[in-house]
């Protein structure tokens, strides 16, 4: 029986004889339903209309589809010893893009921001042995392909290596993540947000939102508590949930001056 992935989140479903009814992380109010009502691809559908693709992304190899689907997020890959952290997740695992992975040492974790972003993670998982699955247990009932991969951490931070940690600043969703790489821009610190703290597009800020398609605002004490989170982490760069939507230095001086703009313009 195929699997099912939602064609307006990205999600993948458990595979069945039929899709299934709903998507809870459609239906939730941060997203949406597809205007033409609530659809869903098998993954060999998805396979022949769209392909994974990567390349260099502000000294990260980054991975997409193209064309775009869903959110039209990108996944990193964080250097870990002889292999990679994958960073956020995408609806599909194809081939040739394990093969590509593998030629970088292989997946050794996969850690992932939010909901929104789970999309194919069993899968890339599975490709690599089994490999651990970092998601915040406060976020657990939004899992929509359930899967023993799935480490299910709980408290303010999970620490990976020595050199990734993550961290619970919660905000777009009660466990959002955020993941500190000490090691990155060249020893300097490197922050990778997502879209909990989405850069902007003249790349100079962040700015934070509970729902993006809805247009509603995060509140000034969830700003505050991130902002707190972060303020002892010493990083230069920001890497955010697009192709090129990064900081690329000075942004912890960028993350605070944009904590205090944000929270004067909703005041």
């Amino acid at each position: 029986m195929p699997l099912w992935t939602c064609e307006t989140c990205g999600a993948q479903f458990p595979d069945s004889g039929m899709p299934p009814s709903t998507c809870p992380i459609c239906e939730d109010e941060r997203q949406f339903v597809n205007w033409k009502g609530q659809t869903f691809l098998t993954r060999d559908a998805l396979t022949e209309c769209h392909r994974l693709v990567w390349r260099e992304d502000l000294g990260l190899t980054g991975l997409a589809l193209e064309p775009s689907f869903a959110i039209g997020q990108r996944a990193l890959l964080v250097p870990l010893g002889d292999g990679c952290v994958m960073w956020d997740c995408v609806p599909l695992a194809t081939p040739e893009a394990i093969a590509q992975v593998r030629i970088l040492g292989g997946l050794k974790a996969i850690a992932i921001s939010h909901p929104h972003y789970y999309g194919a993670l069993a899968d890339w998982s599975e490709a690599f042995g089994g490999i651990p699955v970092y998601l915040h247990a406060d976020d657990r009932q939004w899992v929509t392909r359930p899967h023993a991969s799935i480490v299910h951490w709980t408290g303010e931070s999970h620490r990976i290596s020595d050199d990734m940690l993550l961290l619970r600043t919660g905000g777009h969703f009660a466990g959002a993540t955020m993941l500190h790489w000490s090691r990155g821009a060249d020893g300097r610190g490197a922050l990778l947000t997502g879209d909990i703290a989405q850069v902007t597009m003249d790349r100079r800020f962040v700015s934070f939102m509970y729902s993006y398609p809805n247009y509603m605002p995060l509140n000034a004490a969830a700003v505050r508590r991130i902002a707190d989170v972060v303020a002892p982490l010493a990083f230069e760069r920001i890497y955010g949930a697009w192709w090129e939507r990064n900081i690329a230095e000075g942004a912890k001086v960028a993350f605070a001056a944009s904590v205090e703009r944000y929270i004067a313009a909703i005041a």
